[in-house]
């Protein structure tokens, strides 16, 4: 810590910004969540219907983030555009909650799903009982948990030694996934079955519900299509999370205002075509009843074991190897110049401020680390999913209508990019993300409100930071 360095260097390029898009977003939600959802819609064209809205979504709201990136490109992204729209309160209370739940949950969850497809070559990695290191009452440690914690500490370090080494595994990890996926598709959609795409598409839109063994229990009407849609997209959301990370990185970026909102419609778009494929290819090869009772949720394993065997558990293992230490990468790369901005502004560790002597800010990744850490050991990645699945669309929603906001306060601010589709688009999802969240506090109180718990559990820790401050 003897050298330091005052600024940001700018070395990520269009194609490092869009592997960071586009690596942060693909980690393990993909290859399980459709199970969730199918028992939820319990039917093909919903299946697909619920992915596209998440796309529709993900899409909107990047092409409206590229305005507002192109407006104020340096680091900080949604923190610095809540703050630029609204107030400093509105900023922080993103910040925090970025730190309490949405970027370190994540950071967890992800880490954790790494370590359980591990299990698959290492049995000491499973979750079961004899693999216990540590037991107080129903508070469990598993190996799993620990090993978690030692991927998110080694790629912590890597992202200390400079934005250059982030930046290699990030591209690397980010292409051999993204040709790994595109390679599944194509051979599950080789070995389509005709009956099986038949029968999964006789009554496509035809909502019911289905329990653990994929059996109908019941049919869907009324309002409650609108909760089991948005009880669904919980992990779609999560699965297309963390677009937004290349904003939080600006100051590294070349020519920022061209290149974030290109990266962040390329990187978007390639991942939900992605998606949605991957999707389709599960309902060719497997009977939807397979789909909603995939064994601990692992769609993508059943449908790689009609495709390839019984390798294909392994295959998919290493997939989703791949992929999780990829997108945690990004994630622990990206979300550290978050909370630098925010000591710069007095709201958060004053070290965090500092840059190294490799112009990163050491000090934020390692307290993202230790939070992450923290939350690996809870065990309720469910729950989280829950959390942070309402308290990032609620941001979304409320950045978005910042952009509003700042064409009548800021009219004459250069804006290389415009909100694609404004005000109708952007208004759609304003619309949607609300709608989304009032069904998740009916359909998933507890998780839904703890989230908005610690949202607001910011304003108090803001005014106290602000006294420090003064």
């Amino acid at each position: 810590m003897s050298e330091q360095t005052t600024a940001f260097k700018p070395t990520l390029g269009l194609f490092d910004s869009t592997m960071i898009v586009a690596g942060s977003m693909i980690g393990s939600g993909i290859f399980i969540v459709s199970a969730d959802i199918t028992r939820n819609v319990g039917s093909a064209g919903w299946l697909i219907a619920v992915w596209l809205i998440t796309g529709f979504m993900t899409l909107t709201a990047a092409l409206s983030y590229g305005e507002l990136s192109a407006m104020f490109p340096k680091a900080g992204g949604q923190y610095v555009y809540l703050k630029e729209a609204f107030n400093p309160l509105a900023g922080f209370l993103y910040g925090w909650s970025f730190f309490a739940v949405i970027q370190t949950a994540t950071i967890a969850a992800v880490g954790v799903a790494f370590s359980k497809f591990a299990g698959y070559f290492i049995p000491a990695l499973e979750l079961k009982d004899e693999n216990i290191v540590l037991q107080l009452g129903s508070f469990k440690i598993y190996i799993a948990q620990l090993v978690s914690i030692l991927l998110i500490i080694f790629l912590t370090y890597i992202n200390t030694k400079g934005v250059k080494g982030g930046k290699m595994i990030q591209t690397s990890f980010t292409v051999v996934k993204l040709l790994s996926l595109f390679g599944l598709i194509v051979f599950g959609l080789l070995m389509a079955k005709g009956d099986i795409w038949n029968a999964n598409w006789a009554n496509a839109w035809e909502m019911t519900s289905r329990n653990a063994e994929g059996n109908i229990i019941g049919g869907v009407a009324g309002s409650a299509v609108l909760g089991a849609i948005a009880a669904s997209m919980v992990g779609s959301i999560f699965s297309s999370d963390a677009w937004n990370n290349i904003t939080f990185i600006a100051g590294e970026v070349k020519n920022p205002k061209r290149n974030i909102g290109l990266a962040l419609l390329l990187g978007t778009l390639i991942v939900t075509i992605i998606y949605v494929s991957a999707n389709l290819m599960y309902i060719s090869v497997l009977p939807l009843n397979e789909v909603a009772s995939a064994p601990q949720d692992r769609v993508a394993v059943s449908a790689s074991r009609v495709i390839f065997g019984d390798i294909g558990t392994y295959v998919i293992a290493v997939m989703i190897m791949i992929s999780t230490f990829g997108c945690n990468n990004g994630l622990i790369l990206a979300g550290a110049r978050v909370y630098n901005t925010m000591a710069k502004d007095g709201l958060f560790f004053k070290k965090a401020e500092i840059l190294n002597r490799h112009a990163v800010p050491e000090y934020a990744l390692w307290a993202q680390c230790i939070m992450a850490a923290i939350l690996c050991l809870s065990g309720k990645y469910g729950d989280l999913l829950d959390m942070i699945s309402f308290v990032v669309v609620l941001f979304y929603a409320i950045t978005i209508i910042g952009i509003f906001k700042l064409r009548k306060t800021m009219p004459d601010v250069e804006r290389p990019y415009k909100a694609f589709g404004y005000p109708i688009l952007p208004a759609i999802y304003i619309l949607m993300a609300l709608v989304f969240c009032v069904f998740l506090i009916i359909m998933k109180p507890l998780y839904a409100g703890i989230g908005l718990g610690i949202v607001l559990a910011g304003i108090p820790i803001y005014f106290v930071a602000i006294a420090n401050k003064k």
